[in-house]
């Protein structure tokens, strides 16, 4: 098991199954040293969609952890992609797309979900680049939706 994935565990966290794409494309492309990472949503851990806008039907909290489980997909595709997560070498980016109410203005500390789990595993090669929006709407009314790039070894 790799040290990432050690830190989970002792976190009481664990890498879900990667999630299989909605459309046609994949999960994952990798330039050189840089992986692309497509969008990924979140789930409850009993399967159904974490759905909802922020700001009218789910509270800042609800949608920080909604972004947490987007970054443990994200990291399960990754995992998939190039075998074991201690390649990694940095975070490079990251897009947060929050389903928001018109009114809601805070979509940055939703994604912090993302932002602070990959931190407490990575350090400082967890720290990235971001952007956090709020939109109108997401697949399937969905809270949030994430994608990340990733620069890895080997």
């Amino acid at each position: 098991m790799s040290r990432v994935e050690d830190k989970l565990k002792q976190m009481g966290l664990s890498l879900p199954p990667a999630p299989t794409p909605g459309g046609n494309y994949i999960p994952a492309v990798r330039t050189g040293n840089l992986v692309f990472l497509s969008g990924v949503t979140p789930r409850r851990p009993d399967g159904t969609p974490f759905a909802g806008k922020l700001g009218k039907d789910l509270t800042v909290d609800e949608g920080y952890e909604a972004a947490r489980i987007c970054c443990l997909n994200l990291l399960a595709n990754l995992k998939q992609e190039i075998g074991d997560l201690d390649k990694v070498t940095h975070i490079v980016k990251l897009l947060g797309m929050v389903n928001a109410d018109p009114d809601f203005t805070q979509p940055p500390a939703v994604v912090n979900g993302c932002s602070d789990l990959l931190v407490e595993l990575y350090g400082d090669r967890g720290r990235h680049a971001r952007s956090a929006v709020g939109l109108a709407t997401l697949p399937g009314g969905v809270a949030v939706e994430i994608e990340m790039i990733a620069e890895v070894s080997g």
